[in-house]
């Protein structure tokens, strides 16, 4: 058996990433917190021209009918350059709950979908720009309506309580779903650690003291060494979590990815901000957009405790 990225899928990760590079991504993320939409818009609908919003969308609908690996490259890639929106509930979660023609908007790019699904997602992530917010209730789905907005420690995520109402219709698979969810949140979380890991090694080349790089110092250098060990156990253990979305052993997989991901991630956001110094707390450096944005994502779509009781009692 072959475990690596096919040719296909490394080309279409390096498209995305000339893409968003190009692109003034700190820009975006600051406008969407404010609530300026368009700019995070054009470059949703960049993305969608790359395919990334007809990912696991049938060929019938307009989609690609790709793998939950594909799914993972492209997230990994969204977290990485920590772009705005609802893109977990839009491209992996909604094409899992039903299938029916309105998902040619979403492969299209044309429609934006918030989802609530309580009790793990309690909140809907952009309620009030989506196209649709579904609430998503066992196995009933229901046209959600968005009411109070609600703070959050990365302020690019903006959450709504969302009251139910007109049914909508019955889920696929909820709990497919929710994995998925869980998935495509760990991959973010993967991204956006290993952004912070490249952004603490060119600040560690870069800043001096004492007429030398910090970065040559061992302390440094063994912090570095910690993030980049974690950030490569965890890598295998989401790939692993994305080949198993169709066995008996699912649950148990996505879990790990997701713990797994999440404390890669944090270790990556503690460490960015002991290299970086003070500079680091500061709102105006861009560092900042990744941790709050790995803050946030620790406890989207199911916290630890939840993953980690979920492991237990796979394992028992």
């Amino acid at each position: 058996m072959r475990f690596a990225l096919s040719q296909e899928q490394t080309d279409f990760a390096a498209s995305m990433d000339h893409l968003l590079s190009d692109l003034d991504m700190t820009a975006v993320i600051r406008a969407w917190t404010v609530g300026e939409h368009e700019p995070g818009r054009k470059v949703w609908h960049a993305l969608a021209e790359l395919g990334v919003t007809a990912l696991v969308i049938p060929e019938r609908f307009g989609g690609l009918a790709a793998t939950a690996v594909d799914l993972v490259v492209a997230f990994e890639r969204l977290g990485y350059h920590t772009v705005p929106g609802p893109w977990v509930e839009t491209v992996a979660v909604l094409p899992a709950l039903f299938e029916d023609e309105s998902l040619e908007g979403v492969a299209a790019g044309e429609k934006l979908v918030s989802i609530a699904n309580p009790p793990h997602v309690p909140y809907a992530l952009d309620a009030d720009i989506a196209d649709l917010c579904v609430y998503v209730a066992g196995t009933d789905l229901r046209a959600g309506t968005p009411t109070s907005a609600l703070s959050s420690v990365d302020g690019a995520r903006r959450l709504f309580a969302v009251e139910p109402g007109e049914r909508l219709g019955v889920a696929d698979d909820p709990g497919r779903a929710f994995d998925l969810g869980a998935l495509a949140t760990a991959a973010q979380l993967l991204g956006a650690g290993q952004r912070l890991l490249d952004t603490s090694v060119a600040y560690a080349k870069q800043r001096r003291q004492y007429g030398r790089a910090i970065g040559q110092y061992q302390s440094i250098k063994h912090l570095l060494a910690d993030v980049a060990t974690k950030l490569e156990l965890a890598r295998p253990l989401l790939y692993a979590a994305a080949v198993a979305t169709g066995s008996p052993v699912r649950t148990r997989d996505v879990s790990a990815a997701k713990v797994a991901a999440g404390e890669a991630a944090s270790l990556a956001a503690r460490t960015g901000l002991q290299v970086h110094g003070a500079i680091g707390y500061t709102a105006e450096h861009s560092l900042g957009l990744s941790l709050t944005k790995v803050r946030a994502l620790v406890g989207a779509w199911g916290t630890p405790a939840f993953h980690r009781r979920r492991i237990l009692e796979a394992l028992v």
